[in-house]
């Protein structure tokens, strides 16, 4: 049984050693690497959208041009008609590219139907014709023949289209042509065409190659990535661009390297083209470039020489609006298709070949768990501005990383996704920070709403720093106030207890509001007594003088109540017994903090102060004053409050002497000339009597009780003629300073 109870406890310590808020991040940490396993749409357009951000920042400059385009362009249909040109046209371009020395002459144009102006085939259209004319038109070459030829004398490759449905293979079709494959079959992580629209079997039968000029764009339209192998009715297919590389370097064989993650690279001899696990080439774009355009119209009039094809790759394609041939690159909103086939090929033959390497997704995901494990284990000995730098260096050196693979290496590195992780854990931490200071203020709002006034409530819970728990020290003054004869007032009651809490909270309500907004905290009722301090948990720098302050408020309070009460009274015909406060205030150091139990505890105070206030507290009806002061309390109040000397004494279990004090009011009673006179009799009379002048001390007595009016003093002057009696008698031991020691705590 308490080996299960100790299972079930064992993840709620760890919790509590570990941190909830830590658990929760190393949860969400674990959830966005299984989010990254499945690349959802909203991380891979993410991610796409900052490598075009960096071929934007730093496009690719073309420093040499190797591949040529001859452009089916407006002109060109201007000067010799709609498209499709007669074979024969085509072939006299072939021809001309060939002689004026083209390394590859690629079609970005599929050639699927026989060309209907061949004569064999226009014949039928004509209408008129006598037999002999028929027949002699139908004894001239095929156009496709004618272009087949010269296909044949050169270096061509002829382009295809992978389709999204199943066609038809060709009787006459050639065989596949040939790859090789190393590391594996790449067939499942190639793209895959249904079917295929091809040329011809005449054309294909000629052309020493043929590829795919297949485009793909990505799901926003965008290209960037061109299928350098693909799958297409069930052949292993290269794409245009790479089966002309093939033939550029008259090899017969393309190879595909791949492993378990997917596809690796492809080549031919002297090129090795690295891919996604796809196949797929990631193109390193540069800006439209007219100057890679030659029109068709101007190889055909003999106006470029071969000075401008000689060696190169050449593609003949369109740039002409109406054949709707335009793609969005990250660079360019429209580039002609046939651009992006030359860009390719630019891009190998220049070494400038972006990669996204099959290693890049572990390594996304190892930042990602490196990075948000450093966040979880530094957030929370860190401090806020301290963490925030810590973050922003975390994304500056994931950034920079990224940025330096791109511009030095050409690898395409994402940083994205370590950085959404690692920013995920942070915003967890910083809303768990938010959470529980708004859980912190609510306590400290609840702990302290009954204690202090709201205004230091708000500031406490504003600024929770400045409360210390646990137990810290500072100079604090306290409180200690309790009703004169409660006994007798609680026997009157003993027929009514629930009379007896109402006058008790219509007595500690006020006493309780002067007490707060004086800047007191109140420490605990006691009955009919209040505990209260200052200086704690807000610093007050006059907490003495508004202890004091607090003090006389409570008098009149209660002199207030009293008259209420009188009043009540006197309307019911009841008797009416006054109530009378007696309150102790002393200043020095104290422990403040939570005090108590793991189970229960409470913000209070201790030290040697907190006794002696209460001590003075109990002899306030010994003296017959309300109001008793230690003496740093006195010495702070002095300038402000109506403050009179009243003895030094020792307290029951303390050898230092205390000189004590009586508050009698305020300033207008201190700045007064006959309480003036009253205080300078009364210390003349504690000096005689400390000096053994008893006579010299009864005679300032009498003048001073010749100054109090209201005999205010009459117990504190007859406290004095007692023992001035008692020491005639017995007179005090030739050591005795003038210290009262007191008996009673």
């Amino acid at each position: 049984m308490s080996l299960s109870r100790s299972l079930l406890r064992r993840p709620f310590w760890l919790a509590r050693r570990f941190g909830y808020a830590r658990i929760l991040c190393l949860g969400l940490l674990a959830a966005i690497v299984g989010l990254r396993a499945i690349d959802p749409v909203p991380l891979e357009e993410l991610r796409l959208r900052v490598f075009d951000l960096y071929q934007i920042l730093k496009p690719r400059k073309a420093v040499e041009r190797p591949v040529v385009i001859v452009d089916l362009d407006e002109a060109s249909l201007a000067r010799f008609g709609q498209w499709p040109w007669p074979r024969t046209r085509v072939a006299d371009l072939v021809s001309r590219l060939t002689e004026a020395g083209a390394a590859v002459i690629a079609f970005d144009i599929v050639f699927a139907e026989p060309d209907r102006l061949s004569p064999s085939r226009a014949v039928e259209s004509f209408r008129g014709l006598d037999e002999a004319i028929r027949t002699q038109l139908k004894s001239l070459p095929d156009n496709d023949q004618i272009f087949a030829e010269a296909l044949r004398r050169s270096p061509a490759v002829l382009g295809e289209s992978g389709l999204p449905y199943l066609t038809l293979v060709p009787a006459a079709a050639p065989p596949p042509l040939g790859l090789a494959t190393l590391g594996g079959d790449p067939s499942p992580y190639l793209l895959n065409f249904p079917g295929r629209l091809r040329n011809i079997p005449v054309l294909e039968q000629a052309a020493p190659g043929r590829g795919l000029f297949t485009i793909r764009t990505e799901r926003d339209g965008i290209v960037r990535r061109i299928p350098l192998i693909m799958m297409a009715q069930g052949d292993l297919m290269p794409s245009l661009t790479f089966d002309m590389l093939r033939v550029a370097v008259k090899a017969d064989t393309l190879l595909v390297k791949s492993d378990e993650a997917g596809v690796k690279s492809v080549g031919v001899p002297g090129f090795e083209i690295p891919t996604d696990r796809n196949g797929q080439l990631w193109v390193y774009f540069g800006r439209h470039d007219p100057a890679r355009y030659v029109s068709a119209t101007d190889v055909l009039d003999g106006k470029a020489g071969s000075d401008v094809f000689s060696r190169k790759l050449v593609i003949i394609g369109t740039s002409a609006i109406g054949l709707l041939d335009t793609k969005t690159t990250p660079l360019d909103r429209v580039m002609p298709g046939v651009e992006i086939h030359a860009q390719v090929l630019e891009n190998v033959l220049t070494d400038s070949v972006l990669s996204q390497p099959n290693y890049a997704f572990g390594a996304e995901i190892v930042a990602a768990i490196l990075f948000g494990l450093l966040i979880v284990w530094l957030a929370p000995v860190l401090t806020p501005v301290s963490l925030l730098l810590l973050g922003g260096a975390v994304a500056a050196l994931l950034a920079g990383t990224s940025w330096y693979l791109f511009v030095r290496e050409r690898l395409l590195v994402d940083f994205t996704f370590p950085l959404l992780a690692s920013t995920a854990v942070y915003l967890t931490l910083v809303f768990n920070g938010y959470v529980r200071e708004q859980a912190q203020r609510r306590r400290i709002r609840s702990a302290f709403g009954q204690y202090l006034s709201p205004a230091l409530v708000e500031q406490l819970a504003q600024a929770p720093e400045r409360l210390v728990l646990g137990g810290e020290e500072r100079e604090m003054t306290v409180m200690f106030s309790d009703v004169r004869g409660f006994t007798t007032i609680s026997e009157s009651f003993r027929h009514d207890p629930q009379g007896l809490t109402s006058l008790m909270n219509r007595l500690l309500t006020p006493l309780t509001d002067a007490i707060i907004e004086r800047k007191g905290t109140i420490d605990k009722y006691m009955g009919d007594a209040i505990m209260a301090f200052w200086n704690a948990p807000l610093d007050d720098a006059e907490h003495a003088i508004n202890a004091c302050e607090a003090a006389l408020d409570m008098l009149n309070e209660v002199d207030d109540l009293n008259a209420r009460r009188a009043k009540e009274a006197a309307e019911q015909g009841k008797p009416f017994m006054p109530l009378n406060v007696g309150i102790g205030l002393n200043t020095g150091l104290c422990v403040v903090g939570n005090m108590g139990s793991s189970l229960r505890f409470d913000y209070s105070v201790l030290g040697d102060s907190v006794n002696l206030a209460s001590r003075l507290e109990s002899q306030s009806a010994t003296y017959g004053l309300p109001i008793i002061v230690g003496s740093k309390t006195a010495l702070a109040a002095q300038e402000r409050l109506a403050i009179l000397e009243m003895d030094l004494v020792t307290v029951k279990g303390k050898q230092e002497p205390e000189v004590i004090y009586a508050i009698l009011g305020r300033a207008d009673l201190a700045n007064s000339e006959r309480f003036q006179r009253l205080r300078n009799h009364t210390i003349d009379m504690i000096w005689r009597y400390r000096s053994r002048d008893w006579d010299g001390a009864l005679n300032a007595m009498e003048k001073a009780r010749a100054l109090d009016d209201d005999n205010r003093l009459k117990t504190l002057f007859a406290l004095y003629a007692g023992r001035i009696g008692a020491f005639r008698t017995a007179p005090p031991p030739p050591d005795w300073n003038g210290v009262y020691a007191m008996t009673m705590k």
